[in-house]
C-alpha cells in the first residue's frame, strides 16, 4: 500500500536524524528506490497498491525455491546469501519457499566485513533481474490525492534527514502534478485521478493531506508561497467541512450529497485521523500566520477529543499534538545570506516539537518581522516571544535544551 511506504519512509528518516543508525538510512534509500520502480507513474502521481498475490498465490512473486536461488547465483553467492537471508528452517515459509529474512544481528555482520554490503548488493541485483522475468502482481493504479500527500511529506521528510536533493526534486514535481491536475474549478481538490481524468469532490482526507504536505514543503524549501496555498485550502475546508456546532469537520464537503448519518472521522486508522491532522495543521498555520481563529479552532478540536481518549493507539496523532500544547513547542527562525546553511545544521539534531522558518532579507511572515541583520542569526521563539538572537547553532541549541 502506498500509504504504508509512506508512514514508514517518514518514521524511518525520524529515526536515522534521532539515532544516525546506517540501517534506518538504508531502508528509507531501498523503500523510495521501490516507490519509484513500482509505484510511480512516469507522467506524475504515485499509485495505490500492488496485490499480494500474482497467480493465485499469496506472495509468489517475492518468495524463492533453492533451486532458483542456485541458477541465479554463483556458488559463492548462494553460501553467503544462504547465511545472510535464513534458507534456513527460520526462512522456509510454505511449499518449498523461503523469504529473504534477514537476522537482528546483521548490522554486526556488515560492521565485522566491510566488503559484505557489495556483494549483498550484487546478490540482491541478480535476483532482482530474475525476479523481473516472473508474472507480476497486479496494481492498482489510481492516484488518489490524500495518499499521494502521505508520500510527498515522505519524500521531504527523506530530504530532510538525508539531505538528498533529488528527494526535494520529486516531492516538488509530485505536488506540481496534484495542483495542475486535481483542482476543482472552486479552487478545492479532487479525490481521485486515473486514465489522465479526476473525479470525485475531494475528502477531509485530501484537504488534511495536502496541507500537511504543503505546510512540510515550506520547511523544506521556505518558499512562502506554500503556505499561501495551505492557508486558501484551509479557508475553503472551513467554508465547506466545519460543523459549527461542534467545532470538528465532517468527512464530506457541504457541497456533495448528503447522507442520513453524517460521518467525522476523529480516531487513528491505518493513516491518522484526517481531524486530527487538521487540529495539526491549524496548529502549524497559527505558528505561521498568527490566525487566531486558527489558533482557536484547533484548541477547540483537541478539547473535543481528550475526554473521549481511552487507549492511545487510535489516538496518537492527537496525543503527538496534545505534546505541542503541554510542552514547549520551539519557532526557530533563521535569517541571513547563508540561513539555509544554518537550516540544514539544525535539522541535524532531532527536535520533534519544533517549527523551522527562514529566510534570506525579508519575508511576510509575522514571526520574522524585524529579524534581519547583516550577519546570518538564529531566533528561538515560544508563544511568539523569542530569546535573544545567537549566531551559532551550538548557542540556538542551548537555548532550546
Amino acid at each position: 500500500m502506498l500509504y504504508d511506504n509512506a508512514q514508514l519512509v517518514s518514521l524511518y528518516s525520524q529515526a536515522f536524524t534521532a539515532t544516525q543508525n546506517p540501517r534506518y538510512k538504508k531502508i528509507v534509500q531501498e523503500t523510495l528506490a521501490f516507490i519509484k520502480r513500482e509505484l510511480t507513474n512516469k507522467n506524475g502521481g504515485f499509485y495505490s497498491a500492488l496485490d499480494a498475490d500474482s497467480e493465485g498465490e499469496e506472495g509468489k512473486f517475492y518468495v524463492w525455491k533453492k533451486e532458483e536461488l542456485k541458477e541465479a547465483l554463483t556458488p559463492e553467492e548462494f553460501e553467503l546469501a544462504k547465511e545472510f537471508y535464513n534458507l534456513n528452517n527460520k526462512g522456509l515459509w510454505e511449499h518449498g519457499n523461503y523469504i529473504l529474512l534477514m537476522d537482528e544481528n546483521s548490522d554486526d555482520m556488515l560492521t565485522e566485513d566491510s566488503t559484505l554490503g557489495n556483494k549483498l548488493e550484487l546478490i540482491k541485483s541478480k535476483l532482482l533481474a530474475r525476479r523481473e522475468t516472473r508474472i507480476r502482481p497486479g496494481l492498482d493504479d489510481k492516484i488518489l490525492t490524500s495518499w499521494n500527500m502521505l508520500m510527498i511529506e515522505a519524500y521531504l521528510d527523506a530530504y530532510i534527514a538525508l539531505e538528498d536533493e533529488q528527494y526535494l526534486k520529486v516531492a516538488e514535481q509530485q505536488m506540481k502534478f496534484i495542483f495542475t491536475n486535481l483542482i476543482t474549478e472552486d479552487e478545492g481538490l479532487f479525490h481521485l485521478h486515473k486514465d489522465g481524468k479526476s473525479s470525485i469532490n475531494g475528502y477531509l482526507e485530501d484537504y488534511a493531506f495536502t496541507i500537511s504536505a504543503l505546510l512540510k514543503m515550506y520547511q523544506s524549501t521556505f518558499d512562502e508561497s506554500y503556505i499561501s496555498q495551505a492557508e486558501a485550502l484551509m479557508h475553503y475546508t472551513v467554508k465547506h467541512f466545519l460543523d459549527e456546532e461542534s467545532g470538528m469537520f465532517w468527512f464530506k464537503s457541504n457541497k456533495d450529497e448528503q447522507l442520513i448519518a453524517k460521518k467525522q472521522e476523529n480516531s487513528d486508522n491505518v493513516i491518522p485521523a484526517s481531524n486530527s491532522v487538521m487540529a495539526h495543521n491549524l496548529f502549524i498555520l497559527s505558528k505561521l500566520t498568527y490566525n487566531q481563529e486558527f489558533e482557536k479552532t484547533g484548541k477547540q478540536m483537541l478539547s473535543n477529543i481528550l475526554p473521549h481518549i481511552e487507549y492511545g493507539q487510535s489516538y496518537s496523532n492527537w496525543l503527538r499534538l496534545y505534546l505541542y500544547e503541554t510542552y514547549p513547542f520551539y519557532e526557530i527562525a533563521a535569517t541571513g545570506k547563508n540561513f539555509r546553511a544554518l537550516t540544514i545544521e539544525l535539522r541535524k539534531t532531532y527536535i520533534p516539537n519544533k517549527l523551522i522558518l527562514g529566510a534570506e532579507k525579508k519575508s511576510d511572515l509575522p514571526l520574522l518581522e524585524n529579524k534581519f541583520f547583516e550577519e546570518e542569526t538564529i531566533f528561538v521563539c515560544q508563544n511568539k516571544t523569542c530569546q535573544l538572537p545567537v549566531k551559532l547553532v551550538t548557542d540556538a541549541l542551548k537555548q532550546i535544551n
